[in-house]
């Protein structure tokens, strides 16, 4: 098992904006992590008193960040930026009140030299919470748009369920 220090020196989110507790299970093209975090009032992504499931797209995103890590520190893989979501299904509104740990599951699909896809699970007491595939461009990313961007897609979420009623 992984803990959270050394996944802290594998990926850019640092404090509480890193998600994931532990790597459960990894290797070269899948990894399984754990999180307890969701429950936290102090969450960095809650807003309104709540943590909403579109943030489960977060934990996954930062699931194959943690995987590009492991690859990269064996030499294998490159910093990379995620472009695009694809396929993203929320099976519920808000994880802030589910007792016990998350456990999330990526895995490539498809890798060239310049780009990876790969898809997401998060679960809770192995019911799925949320699933979806990212799009990855390898290479330099610029640090200075990343902070705006997630604040930017924070705020486009707020207020609304994943069936676009308001909430």
């Amino acid at each position: 098992m992984i803990d959270r220090l050394r996944i802290l020196s594998l990926v850019p989110h640092q404090g509480a904006m890193c998600l994931w507790d532990a790597v459960v299970d990894h290797d070269a093209t899948r990894l399984r992590l754990r999180a307890d975090n969701h429950r936290d009032h102090a969450h960095p992504l809650r807003s309104g008193g709540r943590l909403r499931a579109l943030h489960l797209c977060e934990y996954g995103a930062q699931a194959m960040a943690v995987h590009g890590g492991l690859r990269a520190a064996c030499g294998g893989a490159q910093p990379g930026m995620l472009v695009a979501l694809r396929g993203v299904a929320l099976h519920v509104a808000h994880i802030d009140g589910l007792p016990g740990a998350l456990d999330g599951e990526a895995w490539v699909l498809a890798e060239s030299p310049t780009s990876q896809q790969y898809a997401f699970e998060i679960r809770h007491r192995g019911t799925l919470l949320a699933e979806g595939r990212a799009a990855v461009v390898l290479g330099p990313t610029p640090v200075a748009t990343a902070p705006a961007t997630a604040a930017a897609e924070t705020r486009a979420g707020e207020g609304r369920d994943p069936r676009g009623a308001a909430g």
